[in-house]
């Protein structure tokens, strides 16, 4: 469990995938990519990719919870999918801007 706060860096146990925290809450949460918890700096580990959490990240998309409290970052792609508590993130749509005719 970590508690995300903005400007982190996680990286996956099981792909190449890599993030950056844009915002993130105080309690504590469990972040997975590929269905193994994620790194912070310095940590290392290894795990097998859960062919059920293999979704994919794509670099510079941004992913976020459905209540909107945690928003991630991609800096770099991996087959693994992120997901926190165990609910898979979106990726955040960009909101239309006004036509100006």
């Amino acid at each position: 469990m970590k508690t995300l706060k903005p400007g982190m860096f996680l990286k996956s146990m099981v792909c190449g995938a890599e993030i950056m925290v844009i915002r993130g809450a105080a309690e504590a949460v469990e972040i997975t990519c590929g269905g193994a918890p994620m790194l912070a700096a310095g940590e290392s580990g290894s795990a097998e990719l859960d062919p059920g959490a293999s979704q994919g990240t794509l670099v510079g998309k941004r992913y976020v919870d459905a209540a909107g409290r945690f928003e991630l970052l991609c800096t770099k792609g991996g087959n693994g999918g992120v997901a926190i508590n165990g609910r898979p993130l979106e990726v955040k749509v960009a909101k239309a801007l006004p036509s100006s005719d």
